[in-house]
C-alpha cells in the first residue's frame, strides 16, 4: 500500500509563496506518475501539476502556469510544489496523488492519495 502525506500549507498574504511537500511511503514509484490537485470550498477536486518520477517536462494547469513549480527529490522520495505570486483564488485543500503509468491529469486516474493541506492566501 502506498502512502502519501502532504506537508507546507498554511496562511499567506496574495503575492506570497509556500512550499507543498509530499512524502511517499517508500520508494515505488519508478514508473509513477505524481501529481497534485486542489479543491476548494464548494468546488470539485481539480488538477494543479504534474510530473513522472523518472523525469521529462512536468505538466501545470493554465490557471498555475508561470507560477507554481513541481518537482522531485529521488533522494527523499519526494515531490515538491513551490508555489509563488499566490492568489486568493489558490486557496483550497491541496492533495498529493500518484498513479502508474502514463501522465494524466484527471483526478479519477490517480489511485493513490494523501490526506491533504490546506492553502489559504488572504487578499
Amino acid at each position: 500500500q502506498v502512502q502519501l502525506v502532504e506537508s507546507g500549507g498554511g496562511l499567506v498574504q496574495a503575492g506570497g509563496s509556500l512550499r507543498l511537500s509530499c512524502a511517499a511511503s517508500r520508494r515505488t514509484f519508478s514508473s509513477y506518475v505524481m501529481g497534485w490537485f486542489r479543491q476548494a470550498p464548494g468546488k470539485g477536486r481539480e488538477f494543479v501539476a504534474a510530473i513522472r518520477w523518472t523525469g521529462g517536462r512536468p505538466v501545470y494547469a493554465d490557471s498555475v502556469k508561470g507560477r507554481f513549480t513541481i518537482s522531485r527529490d529521488n533522494a527523499k522520495n519526494s515531490v515538491d510544489l513551490q508555489m509563488n505570486s499566490l492568489k486568493p483564488e489558490d486557496t483550497a485543500v491541496y492533495y498529493c496523488a500518484a498513479r502508474s503509468g502514463m501522465l494524466l491529469i484527471t483526478t479519477s486516474a490517480y489511485d493513490h492519495w494523501g490526506q491533504g493541506t490546506q492553502v489559504t492566501v488572504a487578499s
